[in-house]
């Protein structure tokens, strides 16, 4: 199975590395419905269920977070499943669909001592030799290039009750006190970037992420 979560605003399909700073994000929860949506397949593939993807930048660096299987409860531990791949595509090019990177990144876990320990494996990080491995809940670094993966709270703010009742009735009943999100966490990988190794003069940065699971249909 293969999905994915495109930083979106309207129909913009790109995220915009401009001068202004100014950045979009995007919810993408429960896509594809047939695989991942409870209420459509009794058995979802929550771990490869990308929920956002934000992207921003700095006068010298390029942050990217990617939330998925989620949101969950607080009291939900974060989820780490060795048979998904997920990756970060960068597109710097005058083609934004057409990766200049790809920045893959995967888990896995140590039972070697007796408690599980979960890590986490990146490649393919611009200006990196190698890979980036370590645990997770750690800040990681190699190369200039700073990575974590953990359990973070849900930084989307959305009345979906608003939203409901405003698709059903065709009349907006959206109320900014209300936060579906609220108190729920996900799990997110978030990776730091040297800015000078991604941008390209000035043109625009498309970046998106995508999940793939091992043994899948493509």
């Amino acid at each position: 199975m293969r999905r994915q979560a495109i930083c979106i605003a309207a129909v913009a399909a790109v995220v915009a590395l401009a001068p202004a700073g100014r950045g979009v994000i995007a919810a993408d929860h429960l896509d594809a419905p047939t695989r991942t949506d409870a209420a459509v397949d009794p058995t979802p593939d929550i771990p490869a269920d990308i929920a956002d993807v934000y992207a921003w930048h700095t006068a010298t660096k390029v942050i990217i977070a990617v939330s998925f299987a989620g949101p969950g409860p607080a009291a939900r531990p974060a989820t780490y499943d060795r048979d998904v791949l997920y990756t970060i595509n960068i597109a710097n090019g005058p083609v934004k669909t057409k990766p200049s990177f790809a920045i893959k990144y995967r888990f896995g876990v140590d039972r070697s001592g007796g408690t599980p320990r979960y890590g986490v494996q990146v490649t393919g990080a611009p200006g990196t030799s190698g890979a980036i491995t370590g645990p997770v809940e750690t800040r990681l670094e190699k190369d200039g290039v700073i990575a974590r993966a953990g359990l973070f709270d849900d930084p989307f703010i959305f009345d979906l009750q608003g939203f409901r009742a405003t698709r059903s009735s065709g009349v907006l009943q959206f109320n900014n006190q209300r936060d579906f999100f609220a108190g729920t966490n996900l799990t997110v990988f978030i990776i730091e970037i040297p800015r000078d190794r991604i941008e390209n003069e000035d043109n625009p940065i498309g970046i998106w992420a995508t999940s793939a699971r091992f043994g899948g249909n493509l």
